[in-house]
């Protein structure tokens, strides 16, 4: 009789993360600057039909690496939360702190209770009014969540964008300079030049009135970019 197959939860837990991390990989980076008036999310995304940034609520943006149809289906259970509770409460009820603990409970449960964990990391940011901090969380494959100051990188070549930034970043930015950054950083990691069609981004300004969030369009890239050089 054939002994039954065994394997430690330590062991199960390594083979998981050891998946997921290179499913992450795999993916391009995506990158999250505080500036003055706001917060610049920038993707490298070469595609014009499938958004790795968007909209959650009134001032609260997503941003997700990895596997798009795994962060997609969070992105959209984002929104699903964030208007329920809005209706259901207030609209300044929805925070990016209470959809961050969402998400690392959800992405939490996933990772130990299924068999295949998501392959995806994920960003929640909130611009504030006056002198109350920006929010920016990052949510690991695990869950485990991560509260950053300033910037924030997820994806294949994270680690190396958050090196470059910890280097580069200055507080008090204005917005065409962080996106020059956000750009530089790309380029130095890939070592390779980077056009604004394979950009997407988008900001949440603090000062626009109403809703926070707007893309950039190719021409406001190109235009911004080549002002910068």
């Amino acid at each position: 009789m054939a002994l039954p197959y065994y394997v430690s939860p330590e062991q199960m837990m390594q083979d998981k993360a050891e998946y997921a991390r290179k499913g992450i990989a795999r993916g391009k980076s995506i990158i999250v600057l505080e500036y003055a008036d706001g917060m610049l999310l920038v993707a490298e995304n070469p595609s014009a039909s499938l958004n790795k940034i968007s909209e959650i609520y009134d001032r609260i943006a997503f941003a997700g690496a990895g596997r798009y149809s795994e962060f997609e289906n969070l992105r959209k259970a984002g929104i699903r939360y964030a208007d329920l509770k809005g209706f259901a409460y207030d609209r300044e009820d929805v925070t990016a702190k209470s959809l961050a603990n969402a998400y690392s409970q959800t992405i939490g449960n996933i990772f130990s209770e299924a068999m295949k964990p998501l392959e995806v990391e994920i960003l929640v940011v909130e611009v504030a009014d006056g002198e109350i901090p920006n929010e920016l969380y990052r949510i690991a494959f695990d869950g485990s969540i991560g509260d950053e100051k300033g910037f924030a990188a997820i994806g294949g070549q994270a680690d190396e964008l958050r090196q470059y930034l910890k280097d580069s970043y200055q507080t008090g930015l204005d917005q065409k300079a962080a996106l020059r950054l956000a750009v530089r950083a790309l380029e130095a990691v890939s070592n390779a030049k980077i056009e604004p069609r394979s950009l997407e981004v988008a900001v949440l300004e603090r000062h626009r009135t109403g809703r926070k969030f707007r893309r950039l369009s190719q021409d406001d890239l190109a235009t911004m970019l080549t002002e910068t050089e």
